[in-house]
């Protein structure tokens, strides 16, 4: 089973850097196996990603979320083609549309992890909030994981 983990925030901007910080946690803990699962982070989504899901069987999408209604959340995602136009970024579900576009074939079965943030001003350290957060996101993920990699 190759597994890819994308985590995508600023380090910078407080909870923004939820993500990044599970992506670190993770690679230092007993879960990670370098020969299963790759690591991958960037500030933002973009159009180039979708190729980063070629050679994976499956994938999660790691974020910081406001809108997140519990201190994290877990859902499959579908491809699906956002019809506003932006060169900034992307969400995981345009990022599947697109590997679908170019590859001719489904993408692999993807995921996004949210975890709950609350303060994401430029400097700030993460709150103490999303620190709870974030280790109940890496447990959640850890298990899921290592049950994934079993299979």
């Amino acid at each position: 089973m190759q597994l890819t983990l994308f985590a995508y925030g600023n380090p910078s901007r407080g909870d923004d850097a939820l993500a990044p910080e599970l992506l670190h946690l993770f690679e230092h803990s007993e879960a990670y196996n370098s020969k299963k699962i790759k690591l991958l982070t960037d500030f933002q989504l973009q159009i180039e990603h979708a190729l980063d899901l070629e050679q994976t069987e499956r994938a999660v999408f790691i974020d910081a979320s406001v809108d997140c209604e519990k201190p994290f959340c877990f859902n499959q995602l579908i491809a699906e083609q956002d019809v506003t136009y932006t060169s900034h970024a992307l969400h995981p579900k345009e990022i599947l549309y697109v590997y679908e576009q170019i590859m001719h074939r489904s993408p692999p079965p993807c995921f996004l992890l949210t975890i709950k943030g609350y303060a994401f001003e430029l400097g700030e350290p993460l709150s103490v909030e999303a620190s709870t957060n974030l280790a109940l996101a890496f447990n959640f993920l850890t298990q899921w994981v290592l049950r994934v990699v079993r299979e």
